[in-house]
Order: structure tokens, then sequence, then C-alpha cells
């Protein structure tokens, strides 16, 4: 069975522990507990193919920025999380995705941005035209989620996998191709 590693990255409060409590166990908790970190494993059909998911759910507070790298390191597809209703989480998600794609480079590691609480229209203030549009410009999948009501969540972390398997598909075939020079 495949085995792939997915880090929730993003602000605090923004619900990376809700998003992924909801995919995993099919429960959203509303009391919140700020995360220094967890780890969950589920095994999932994506596809009609197995794989053992290890999930990574990091702490989103400043005290913990200094573990990031290691996060980074840990990494093979990135899971960045920013609430509709407070756009510095925005900003925040798309520096994120700049410093892990400088720290990779010059490979491209699969990453989604997702803008969570879309169930919370009434206090929105980052607009899904703008989420497309940061999608766009990045050449990345954005979604918009709801860990309370499990909109998109499922979506979300399959396309994760789906990247993370094309990434790891394409590392393969270029390992192939090696020549000899005599």
């Amino acid at each position: 069975m495949e085995e792939h590693n997915i880090v929730v990255m993003g602000s605090g409060g923004v619900g990376k522990s809700a998003l992924t409590m909801q995919f995993t166990q099919d429960i959203f908790v509303i009391k919140y507990d700020p995360t220094i970190e967890d780890s969950y494993c589920r095994n999932k059909v994506i596809d009609n193919k197995e794989c053992a998911l290890e999930i990574l759910d990091t702490a989103g507070t400043e005290q913990f920025y200094s573990v990031y790298e290691m996060y980074m390191r840990k990494g093979d597809g990135f899971l960045l999380v920013y609430s509709v209703s407070e756009p510095q989480t925005f900003d925040w998600a798309q520096n994120l995705y700049k410093q892990i794609q400088e720290y990779h480079a010059p490979n491209k590691v699969p990453a989604v941005i997702v803008g969570n609480k879309c169930d919370m229209e009434s206090s929105r203030k980052v607009s899904t035209a703008n989420l497309l549009t940061l999608g766009k410009t990045l050449g990345i999948p954005v979604f918009e989620t709801s860990a309370k009501t499990a909109v998109n969540v499922e979506r979300a972390f399959c396309e994760i996998v789906r990247l993370i398997r094309s990434k790891k598909r394409s590392l393969k075939y270029t390992s192939k191709r090696k020549c000899t020079i005599i």
C-alpha cells in the first residue's frame, strides 16, 4: 500500500485541526484547543487505489514558527489553510506556499490552498474570487471548505493525494531515465 505524508499548515484558529478531524474521523469539534502538533492516520481508497495517509496537524501560533522548516521537510504534500473571515490568514497561507516552494526549489511540491469556514458567510472577508485568482496565479488547486458541514473537506484531501501521486510518478519516471557516458 502506498504511503503519503500530508502536512496541514496555516495561522492559528483557521480550522486546521477541525478539517483534519472531519477528514479522519468524520467529526466536528466545536471547542477550540490550540494544537502544538498532532498526527492522524487514515487508510483511504482514492481513485481505486488504497493508500495510508499520515496527516500532520501543525501549530499555527507564532511561538512555533521555528519548527516550520521541520514540517516542510516532512511533507509529501501540503494543505495550506486560511479562514474566509480573516484576510490576514489568507495572506499568511500565500506566504507559507512561497516558503515551502523556496525550501524545496527547484522542485515544485504538491500543495492545495483551502479557505475554511465557508459556512460562516455573514462574516466572510475573503471572496471566493480572490481564492480562485490565487489558484490560477500559483497554478494549484484551491477549495473553500467547511469543517463544520464537511463541505469539500474530502475533495481537498483527495486532491492533495492525487498531486502527491503524480509527483511521485514523475520522480520515478525521471529516475529510470539514467544514461551512462563511456
